[in-house]
């Protein structure tokens, strides 16, 4: 397998604009700037980090999962090809689940990198594409479903589901069913540690929604969290929620904006917490990828 080797130190590339810069009451540590870690890439996105606190990300055309080790700094392919991934998010036991785009289903990849195709379909139809998936304390998780045409596709590339839909999958992997089919485009998700708030953002719509999770997995009490749509979400140790697109903008639990972390790309796809004290933000955005440290830690 090839590897790809940036040096990445955390004091190098290039700091941003004074929104991104700790002051008093920000959520950054004192002092603290974005730091790009490394470009060259195509499109990055879907950023998990594993419990040592090393990031895996997805680069989508060119097919593969690249991994940031948090104590070197230094990045490598892990994973190529990787089934076109787009959304990762790693289970309790190590696994990386990812949205597996070139064939719509969605994978689990070991430690050692077997994968195991969770689901192909839903109704005997193909998924539209997986794109972002959640997996909740018990190991159940949920995933969003929206239509991006794609090149790489053999298969009709018009919508396969009667709409974009959030679905629910059990943790046996059984039987999945959709339990939010109102919306536009969903494609962010994220829900709360302890299981209880799915937050999914509606990116057609340009909202973000909350809701109430439900021990068998259907969604209750849809209230609207924002008036802004999102690529990828996280959450931090104070229930603070990190929206992407233009930059990072963060809410606190109530859905008041909390701050503007700006990011100069064209688009910020992800973002998710790692480093080895939990507290360095990564960002994926378009062909980079990027870094800040906070005074937070993330709540996954």
């Amino acid at each position: 397998m090839r590897a790809i080797i940036f040096v990445a130190t955390m004091a190098f590339v290039s700091a941003v604009s004074p929104s991104a810069v700790g002051a008093a009451g920000s959520l950054l540590a004192p002092g603290a700037k974005l730091e790009k870690l490394a470009g060259d890439f195509e499109f990055t996105e879907g950023p998990s980090a594993d419990k040592a606190g090393n990031v895996f990300f997805t680069d989508q055309p060119n097919d593969r999962i690249v991994r940031w080790d948090a104590a070197s700094g230094s990045f490598t392919d892990w994973l190529k090809p990787a089934g076109r991934a787009n959304g990762t998010y790693f289970d309790r036991a190590g696994n990386l689940l990812a949205c597996a785009d070139e064939k719509n289903e969605l994978w689990s990849i070991s430690p050692d990198k077997k994968v195991t195709v969770l689901l192909k379909d839903f109704g005997g139809k193909p998924l539209n594409g997986p794109n972002d998936l959640w997996i909740r304390p018990d190991g159940a998780l949920y995933f969003t479903d929206p239509l991006y045409k794609r090149p790489y596709w053999k298969r009709d590339p018009a919508m396969q589901q009667p709409g974009q839909y959030v679905y629910f999958l059990p943790k046996d992997h059984s039987t999945p069913r959709a339990v939010a089919t109102d919306l536009t485009q969903p494609n962010g998700i994220i829900g709360t540690p302890d299981g209880k708030i799915l937050y999914v953002a509606d990116i057609g719509a340009g909202k973000t929604y909350a809701y109430d999770i439900q021990a068998d997995g259907g969604l209750k009490n849809k209230r609207l969290f924002c008036e802004l749509g999102s690529d990828g979400m996280t959450l931090d140790t104070e229930g603070n929620v990190y929206l992407t697109g233009k930059g990072v903008s963060v809410f606190d639990s109530t859905g008041k904006k909390l701050e503007q972390i700006d990011v100069p790309e064209g688009w910020t796809a992800n973002v998710t917490f790692g480093g080895k004290d939990g507290n360095l933000l990564f960002v994926t955005a378009s062909k980079s990828v990027y870094a800040v440290k906070l005074r937070v830690k993330g709540a996954q």
